[in-house]
């Protein structure tokens, strides 16, 4: 299938449970877990803890209806606010916030952040603290130039973004365009703390194969770079799994300071 005719996760839409089992679950056939959940999590364990990111105020735009990627920071941010493409993911996400029935089970993940913090004996503290600092989930649209139109948000002392800016660009151009409209959202001094899949062209979600703009870790520094970020910290671990529903060969994670 030519890269052209993959659909387009902000546009067309996916099984937004079905992404969670195949690349987040604690299945035992989920051979991603090295790569898309201990992988972040050490890492933002290790930038929440240093101390070195300060603030009350943390935007989270990030592929599909993840929350792994925020116990860490609702350690010391607790008004966070979660941006997202789809009203699936949005339903998927309050399902979990407000623990209704049929919510995902995040508790292979509660229980590796506990695990982080030397906590193995509060699982329940760590849900119910991300719960509490989670205030809004919205829906965006990188289309429009205010993102949450007619709403308007504070900027944010600091912001994830999780595996989304290389599956809603089609190109450079619109990476560089998307990437500039996230660093708006940021206050001078604030930090962006991104993970990304390196050279990914497609991905599966469900029977839906789905568009990856491929990247390389230069390319993502000059990025940050040519809008102003400078580079704190980076990481690259190499692909540590075997299969074919999805092609990247590392994953990065950075952190890039927006100037005074």
């Amino acid at each position: 299938m030519d890269s052209t005719t993959h659909k387009l996760y902000h546009v067309h839409g996916m099984d937004s449970r079905g992404f969670l089992d195949t690349y987040f679950s604690n299945k035992e056939d989920m051979v991603f877990a090295e790569d898309s959940i201990k992988f972040p999590m050490a890492m933002f364990h290790y930038q929440f803890s240093s101390g070195r990111i300060e603030g009350t105020f943390l935007i989270d735009i990030s592929l599909g209806s993840v929350i792994h990627n925020l116990y860490s920071a609702s350690n010391s941010f607790k008004n966070i606010v979660i941006l997202k493409f789809q009203e699936k993911c949005i339903m998927e996400l309050n399902r979990w916030l407000h623990d209704r029935t049929g919510a995902y089970d995040w508790s292979h993940t509660s229980s590796a952040a506990a695990e982080l913090e030397g906590t193995r004996d509060q699982l329940q503290e760590k849900e119910m603290c991300l719960r509490s600092s989670i205030r809004q989930i919205l829906k965006c649209d990188f289309e429009q130039e205010n993102t949450i139109s007619p709403m308007l948000l504070p900027l944010a002392d600091c912001i994830i973004s999780a595996w989304i800016l290389e599956v809603i660009s089609k190109n450079e151009d619109e990476y560089m365009k998307n990437l500039e409209k996230i660093i708006k959202l940021l206050k001078p001094g604030g930090q962006l703390l991104l993970i990304a899949s390196l050279d990914a062209t497609y991905w599966f979600a469900g029977a839906g194969r789905f568009h990856c703009f491929k990247i390389n870790e230069e390319f993502v520094k000059n990025a940050f770079g040519k809008l102003g970020l400078v580079i704190d910290y980076y990481a690259v671990q190499r692909r540590r799994n075997v299969s074919d529903i999805i092609d990247y060969k590392a994953m990065l994670f950075i952190v890039g300071r927006k100037g005074e």
